[in-house]
């Protein structure tokens, strides 16, 4: 499972029309894009209602605020690529960071402990298979900016390994949870599905 911010559907398009005439780079099907907070390898069943009301809590400790993405990179580094993401604009980076820290909390009084890697805000747009020298790629990415958007709400996320188109994951939402609201009662932002 993860927490993440997801898109906007009008920069998911505006993305996906940018990226779509560029061939030559496995890219991540739109419909995944986001931003992970906290990754959790592993939830117990037996503490899943209690992650969703920590993290709603946590969520409601947060304000809303105004997030753009720009400013390509690569992992790990340029000369030998094997992913390139998008950034996030400096204004957000704090606020960003402050959500990620309390949802990696929540996570970890939950039972759910979240992997111990340093929070670098992304939307990974490619995965290699074999790294590349991706210069010219990030030159090219560097060229779109979104328009910014309010992050208003995060999103627990289930992934399930395999089960998706071309054997890629596939994602189901298990609960949104609303920044700058008030704790919400157990269950309340569970989504049926």
């Amino acid at each position: 499972m993860f927490v993440a911010v997801a898109l906007r559907e009008a920069v998911r398009e505006d993305l996906a029309a940018f990226l779509e005439p560029r061939e030559g780079m496995p890219w991540v099907d739109p419909a995944q894009w986001h931003l992970t907070l906290a990754f959790m390898a592993s939830v117990p069943p037996s503490r899943a209602d209690e992650l969703v009301e920590r993290l709603a809590h946590a969520a409601g400790r947060v304000a809303p605020f105004a997030l753009s993405l720009g400013g390509a990179g690569s992992f790990p580094h340029a000369g030998r690529a094997s992913v390139l993401w998008l950034g996030v604009d400096d204004a957000a980076q704090d606020p960003l960071a402050r959500l990620a820290r309390a949802c990696r909390a929540a996570a970890s009084v939950s039972g759910a402990s979240p992997d111990g890697r340093a929070f670098v805000p992304h939307l990974t747009l490619a995965r290699l298979r074999r790294p590349v020298e991706a210069t010219r790629w990030l030159r090219v990415l560097d060229a779109w900016r979104a328009a910014p958007f309010v992050v208003d709400e995060v999103e627990l996320v289930a992934s399930f390994l395999g089960e998706g188109a071309k054997g890629r994951p596939r994602h189901e939402v298990v609960a949104a949870l609303r920044l700058g609201a008030d704790a919400l009662p157990p269950g309340a932002a569970l989504r049926e599905g």
